[in-house]
């Protein structure tokens, strides 16, 4: 159960090309229709394209432009991206997930019930969690490693397969100097 996210970019990097060539013709289609000056000339258009053979330099410039971009629009759709949704153990034969959110609400929770932090910024990682936390202490030996272990016991309770590790960085309090 790895729901994956959907490649919106590349659909959106088409889309805008293909309303940029359509509105240029509009545009075009439009002026011609109505006698005005016309931005680009469709006689000129067709004169220059009907001039060119297939062994012409611009042809095939397009021609490789296009291909290369054909290309990287499939390699983009074909590229595994983050799951959305992390899998959990299956020891009772159920299929069920948690989302990356939920899994960085639950830890960052876990990590603030933890005595001594005031505040705490959880990091998805592909095989582990970084937790930046923030305490008001001066006194702060083993409250790294305290975080580390909270953490590590409540992703066990969870069970995402992907989380391996667990990592902690402490900051000590915000002084009060101007």
């Amino acid at each position: 159960m790895k729901r994956r996210p959907r490649r919106v970019i590349p659909a959106i990097v088409v889309a805008v090309l293909l309303l940029a060539a359509c509105v240029a013709v509009a545009v075009s289609l439009i002026q011609r229709l109505i006698g005005a000056h016309e931005y680009l000339s469709y006689d000129t258009v067709a004169d220059d394209l009907h001039g060119m053979t297939w062994h012409d330099m611009p042809v095939l410039a397009v021609g490789v432009a296009a291909v290369v971009f054909g290309f990287v629009l499939l390699a983009l759709a074909l590229w595994p991206g983050r799951a959305a949704v992390l899998p959990l153990d299956t020891e009772d034969g159920m299929s069920a997930g948690v989302t990356r959110g939920g899994l960085r609400t639950a830890l960052r929770s876990t990590a603030d019930s933890v005595d001594g932090v005031s505040s705490a910024r959880i990091r998805l990682r592909r095989k582990g969690v970084k937790v930046s936390a923030r305490t008001d202490r001066t006194g702060t030996e083993g409250l790294p490693e305290e975080i580390c272990e909270t953490l590590t016991r409540r992703v066990q309770e969870i069970g995402p397969q992907p989380v391996r590790r667990v990592r902690a960085k402490l900051r000590g309090p915000k002084t009060g100097e101007a």
